[in-house]
């Protein structure tokens, strides 16, 4: 991401499905954007109510309960919002605008592959005005119980390394170690899928979660198999989407990061915590021009226990 302009998409771009919690029926439309705009979700088809737009902010999370969702004064205006998040993110469009006609954006196929074909449909374009990262100065951590996550100084780019840890035959501990381009998330992260255990299925339709959710867009893991026809994508593939979540969630910081990221046993709950925290401490980042070098496109990746496998529903962290 050396290019020293802001971007945005060249033309709309939609696409439709259903909401993974609300099982709801959505199209979801990317429109190009002013430079310095940022990512901004406008929410359509309220009846009885106008139109809500809200800048995608990490002030704006409102909840990180099996996923991500952006609010205001007036309630949640929009739920899963990680994986469209993702895609503009991973390949470097600054500036668009998210509109959508119900309140979760459309889970598709669990990943951001959607979303990634739909940008790359209409393509992108530079805008006459100069791109500013935040770059970390000095590594800010947070601690959850036995999780951790921490944003430490990286000039390059944004940086991941992410491990996960499940008690489950399937998991067990997997990491992923990578630089994030556009050529990476495309490769490596946007076609990892959401995942969930079958023992979780009844109590989270119990307290109204993953109503939508099915084998076309959830990995679903048994006691000792995946249940998908198709299997996974990728032997670490439960990881890859942590990793693709991550990237969502940081997006939220409202610049592109100049950071390592290492986040272990994270989730959205982390993903939000260690971003806030950094952005609530304004001597440990600053804004930058774009940088001089290109991240380097490393990749590295570990899984322990052999075939990976997945929840009915998002992701349990």
């Amino acid at each position: 991401m050396k290019s020293g302009k802001q971007t945005t998409l060249r033309g709309d771009a939609a696409v439709t499905g259903i909401g993974v919690h609300s099982g709801l029926p959505v199209t979801l439309t990317l429109h190009p954007a002013d430079a310095g705009s940022g990512i901004v979700f406008n929410r359509t088809g309220v009846e009885g109510a106008r139109d809500r737009e809200i800048r995608a902010d990490f002030r704006a999370v409102t909840s990180t309960e099996f996923a991500t969702v952006l609010g205001d004064h007036s309630g949640p205006l929009c739920s899963t919002a990680e994986h469209v998040l993702a895609a503009l993110s991973g390949l470097g469009v600054d500036n668009a605008v998210i509109e959508i006609d119900g309140p979760e954006v459309p889970i598709m196929d669990g990943s951001a592959e959607a979303f990634v074909r739909a940008i790359d449909a209409v393509g992108t374009v530079k805008l006459d005005a100069a791109r500013r990262f935040i770059q970390v100065l000095r590594p800010v951590r947070v601690t959850k119980g036995e999780a951790m996550g921490e944003l430490a100084p990286n000039a390059h780019g944004l940086r991941l390394d992410v491990a996960i840890e499940f008690d489950h035959p399937l998991i067990g501990r997997q990491s992923l170690a990578m630089d994030v381009n556009p050529t990476s998330f495309r490769r490596d992260l946007a076609r990892a899928r959401t995942f969930g255990f079958m023992r979780d299925v009844s109590s989270l339709w119990s307290a109204g979660f993953a109503l939508g959710a099915s084998f076309e867009n959830t990995l679903v893991v048994a006691e000792n198999r995946v249940l998908n026809p198709d299997g996974v994508r990728f032997a670490d593939e439960f990881v890859r989407h942590k990793a693709l979540d991550a990237v969502g969630d940081l997006a939220l910081a409202g610049a592109p990061l100049l950071a390592t990221y290492r986040s272990l046993r994270g989730g959205h709950r982390l993903n939000h915590a260690v971003l806030t925290a950094l952005m609530a401490d304004r001597s440990a980042w600053i804004y930058v021009d774009a940088p001089q070098s290109a991240p380097r496109a490393r990749l590295r990746a570990g899984a322990a226990g052999g075939l990976v496998a997945p929840v009915f529903g998002p992701d349990v962290s």
